[in-house]
């Protein structure tokens, strides 16, 4: 199923939407004397791009369970997005990257220290962005930040880890990853006032959307995507395991696990068709695809289960989009 111009467009309009409600945030801190110096700095990385994946699907949801007015969970989603962004910043610190969204990152352009306060300013606004929620909202970011923090620990002391398993790498991206997606889910069905069957579907929904989220970024970063704004096999050069990989070396034995093993261990690009031939034996690429597909059913049988309407039609393709995306 391919993305027709009607719903492209609608969700380009909300992307616009998103786009318009940053940048009014960003000039209205910048007008503030204590924060004109950190926004400055951090409005290189809110500006620089992205999917919006988050802040979309936050629209989508509200709209999905019957909200109305979009004023009063724009704050959520901007709270979500900014939260997200500040994540990405201290990531790229720790991962050495000097990339993101196809520009230097911000410790390459403002170094490190910079960059770090810079990403603590936006937590810190984005955490009182969601303040002026209920208590249960505020518990629900406050959770998913605890699984970001824990996500991103377990990431940390498993790089280059090649005795890493499926289990751990669905702990780390639940955490990084599905665990915000679905945050960000049940965030605005509580806020549109949805009853708590519906809260708990964007939960299922945004777990399964993530989960197969990250799949596909991972993948990518084997087979290739210009749009990722990183070069292909960065994950590769930082060490990261992700799950083809981890498939690779689950599935191969005797001297290509040997050989698999001395690619990961000292790769270049020079070993790059080495990596993919390895991979195509032990039908690792494949493996992914077919688990992108599995998490993909999963998230459009929760999705099926509301209400029609528009932004439900638009929560099926975005799903769809995934499975799209690999091939």
């Amino acid at each position: 199923m391919l993305l027709g111009d009607k719903v492209l467009n609608r969700v380009d309009a909300i992307r616009d939407i998103v786009e318009d409600a940053l940048e009014s945030f960003i000039l209205e801190r910048m007008s503030r004397e204590n924060e004109a110096i950190p926004m400055g700095i951090a409005k290189e990385t809110i500006l620089a791009g992205g999917k919006r994946m988050r802040p979309v699907l936050g629209l989508l949801a509200y709209e999905a369970c019957g909200g109305k007015e979009i004023n009063e969970v724009i704050d959520s989603i901007l709270s979500a997005e900014l939260l997200h962004t500040a994540t990405l910043i201290h990531d790229d610190i720790n991962d050495q990257a000097k990339m993101r969204r196809g520009r230097p990152a911000l410790h390459v352009t403002h170094g490190i220290p910079r960059a770090i306060i810079a990403g603590d300013y936006l937590f810190s606004i984005g955490f009182q962005l969601g303040a002026g929620y209920s208590e249960k909202v505020v518990d629900l970011v406050s959770s998913s930040c605890f699984g970001l923090a824990a996500g991103e620990l377990r990431q940390l002391n498993h790089v280059r880890d090649l005795s890493m398993s499926p289990e751990d790498y669905y702990a780390i991206i639940d955490g990084k990853t599905a665990g915000p997606f679905s945050t960000g889910g049940a965030v605005a069905a509580i806020v549109a006032g949805a009853p708590q069957n519906l809260v708990d579907l964007m939960k299922s929904f945004g777990i399964e959307l993530g989960r197969a989220f990250q799949l596909v970024d991972d993948l990518l970063d084997l087979t290739g995507d210009k749009t990722m704004g990183k070069p292909r096999g960065t994950d590769i050069h930082e060490g990261k395991m992700t799950l083809p990989l981890i498939h690779g070396l689950t599935i191969l034995h005797g001297t290509e696990r040997e050989q698999l093993e001395d690619v990961l261990t000292s790769f270049s690009d020079a070993r790059w068709e080495e990596l993919m031939y390895l991979l195509e034996c032990s039908g690792s690429i494949d493996y992914s695809r077919q688990l992108i597909g599995n998490h993909v059913d999963r998230a459009i049988e929760y999705i099926e289960e509301l209400p029609d309407s528009g932004a439900r039609t638009m929560m099926l393709e975005m799903a769809e989009s995934s499975r799209i995306r690999t091939t």
